[in-house]
Order: C-alpha cells, then structure tokens, then sequence
C-alpha cells in the first residue's frame, strides 16, 4: 500500500514520510477514512469509518495513544490495528503498573500487527 511507500495523496498535494504516525484514534481515523474516500480540503470532511478487527490498514503505520475504556469502540480499534493479544498484554501490564487510563492518563506507542489475516482474538 501507500503506507509502504511513504506516500500519502492530500487535497494539497503528496506528503511523502517514512512513516505515518498519528496522535490520537481521530487522526487515525481520519488518515485511513482519506486513504480509502480520497482527498478533502481540510475542515470540510465527516468519516463514518468504524474500525474494528479485521480492518485493513491502508495508511497508518504506528499510533500514540491513551489506554481506552474497556467494551469501547476505540479499545476495538487499537485491537484491530496492534493485534487482540498485544493489547491484552499491553493493558495488564498497565493495570499491574497502575497506569492512569481514560483521556488524561497514560498513553501507548502501538505498531500496526505484520499480518491482518492473521486471527488473535483467542
């Protein structure tokens, strides 16, 4: 994909990147909806995308995040885009580190999993 070739086609032209990194599951969320829609001028686009697993990232290739609610949408998307059992991982060592969660707690860096066909959600 694009992702690949740090190549990002925009409204105001190709943003070209080793990696597409964003801050936040809305930045995610709106750089996967434009890879999949086309280019909007900034400001003036809505996205339904719903992220979840089996989802398959076009654009994003890591993410900063903060650790979600549990049964949330977005603790969906971080699964679909790290993998089921990183998560896991990830939020039991935060619970035994007493990580603060929410959107004024703690945050991850998460890369996206190497094989979407790949099913971990025993």
């Amino acid at each position: 994909g694009a992702a690949r070739r740090g190549r990002l086609t925009l409204a105001h032209g190709v943003v070209e990147t080793p990696v597409f990194m964003p801050v936040g599951t809305t930045s995610m969320r709106a750089l996967e909806a434009a890879a999949q829609e086309g280019p909007h001028e900034a400001g003036s686009g809505e996205t339904e995308i719903f992220i979840l697993p089996g989802f398959r990232f076009q654009v994003v290739d890591a993410l900063v995040t903060n650790f979600h609610l549990p049964k949330s949408t977005l603790l969906m998307l971080v699964s679909a885009f790290a993998g089921m059992q990183t998560i896991r991982r990830a939020y039991a060592h935060a619970v035994a580190q007493h990580y603060r969660f929410f959107s004024y707690g703690d945050a991850m860096f998460l890369t996206r999993k190497p094989d979407p066909d790949v099913d971990d959600a025993v």
